[in-house]
């Protein structure tokens, strides 16, 4: 049984790794942070023991679990100071760069559900599942967080 617990976690970590770690960088804006913090969420599922309907329902346990972990952090103590988003983000074009540091520089709750909508291709349904918020909050923000960007950028933004 060990061996086939290893392999179900060894394939959600390959499946969902990416999504964990770029949702916790939106919140944490921090990289060391949001590995750790991916690295945690991972922890979290191997102790817990679920079994998931399917997929998407096991992403959406994680996400959710990796949100509250990172608001553990910002939350905590010592954790006071940000680490500024690098000029230089590899394999990036100039453009992409721009656009990322845009959505960075915007507040944790628009930052998070641009990241769910445009990122990780969650409806605004389920983004507010996710972030336990009504659908018409989370079209809102959206909303907002498109049209601050869009300002930002010098109406750079399509449609």
């Amino acid at each position: 049984m060990p061996s086939e617990l290893n392999g179900h976690i060894q394939k959600a970590v390959n499946a969902h790794i990416q999504s964990i770690v770029r949702l916790a960088y939106t919140y944490v804006q921090n990289i060391q942070d949001a590995e750790d913090i991916a690295q945690d969420t991972f922890v979290s599922y191997l102790q817990a023991g679920k079994t998931f309907e399917n997929d998407e329902h096991e992403k959406a346990w994680l996400l959710r679990v990796c949100m509250n972990k990172c608001k553990n952090l910002l939350k905590s103590g010592w954790h006071k100071s940000r680490n500024p988003l690098p000029e230089d983000l590899p394999a990036l074009s100039p453009e992409e760069n721009s656009m990322l540091g845009e959505v960075m520089r915007l507040d944790e709750k628009y930052r998070v559900p641009i990241h769910m909508y445009y990122y990780e291709g969650y409806t605004i349904a389920d983004i507010a599942v996710l972030l336990n918020l009504p659908s018409a909050t989370v079209g809102t923000r959206l909303a907002r967080a498109k049209s601050q960007l869009k300002k930002n950028l010098g109406g750079a933004l399509d449609g």
